[in-house]
């Protein structure tokens, strides 16, 4: 029987992943259980494991600017750690990863062999996490990079605009930013597809297909929750400075899943009308 170990598991990816999981043989581990920094923990925590996902991650994006060694402790040696420590058991593992490693100025959606260029502390720390996790265990590590998540099991953006919604008669939101909003439940099946099947080890695009702004994205989030999409503005970057530069571009492609055989995920607009009938965006 497999034995899957899921770091991380407290996260809204993590809390699916369980789900995805629930019928397997699990052990699932928090920041609090596992400190991923910690070669010798996390070497006692992947023993006895024939698959390892990674969903831990300092993902704070703008404090991060001004804490990078915290963040490259948890996004970069992390993975690294969990990277030396199956290879040493001959453990699978699944690293996720972000669509911050790029710089957001393409045009075209990103290959899964495009080049890494962050524009700030947290996609750097996030792609070194990447780099070193394949390096330590080049021939069974898969990344999988995903890009504005959202689900039943933390705060994430769809919330926020539902719980905003309840005070204010409008909201305004960024029309110049575009990607792919994903559902943490279509994430966790995908990547429960991926290891079942006879996948290549590497890197792998876990988004949602289509793409939209935050903008868009808020309006449909407005719609499944039966209120007015007219209710929500559009604005721009430049009305909402923060500490650390989006990409404005963090559309990614799905080819590597072709290689797998295995489809890409569906339509965003699809899976949030399910996240939405299942209570992902209830606040």
């Amino acid at each position: 029987m497999t034995r899957y170990l899921i770091a991380g598991a407290n996260g809204q990816l993590g809390r699916d992943l369980q789900r995805a999981l629930a019928a397997r043989n699990v052990t699932a581990v928090g920041h609090v259980e596992l400190d991923v920094a910690d070669l010798d923990a996390v070497r006692a925590a992947v023993r006895g494991h024939d698959v390892v996902l990674n969903a831990s991650a300092y993902n704070k994006v703008d404090e991060a600017e001004n804490d990078e060694n915290e963040a490259f402790a948890v996004n970069a040696t992390g993975p690294h750690n969990l990277a030396i420590a199956a290879s040493e058991v001959g453990a699978k593992l699944v690293h996720v990863s972000t669509d911050y490693v790029f710089d957001g100025t393409a045009s075209s959606p990103y290959a899964e062999d495009a080049s890494r260029s962050p524009i700030s502390a947290y996609g750097r720390t996030k792609a070194e996490g990447e780099r070193l996790a394949i390096e330590a265990n080049p021939d069974a590590t898969y990344v999988v990079r995903t890009a504005w998540l959202y689900g039943a099991g933390g705060p994430n953006f769809a919330k926020t605009m539902v719980k905003l919604a309840a005070g204010r008669d409008t909201v305004s939101v960024v029309d110049d930013q575009r990607g792919q909003p994903t559902w943490t439940g279509d994430l966790a099946a995908q990547i429960v597809s991926l290891l079942d099947s006879d996948a290549p080890a590497g890197i792998y695009h876990g988004t949602n297909s289509g793409e939209t702004t935050w903008f868009g994205f808020a309006q449909a989030i407005f719609a499944e929750a039966g209120l007015d999409p007219a209710r929500v503005l559009r604005t721009t970057s430049a009305d909402f400075v923060r500490p650390a530069p989006r990409p404005s571009y963090s559309v990614l492609g799905h080819d590597a899943w072709a290689v797998a055989g295995l489809a890409p995920m569906r339509d965003w607009r699809e899976a949030l009308s399910d996240a939405a009938a299942r209570g992902a965006i209830t606040p």
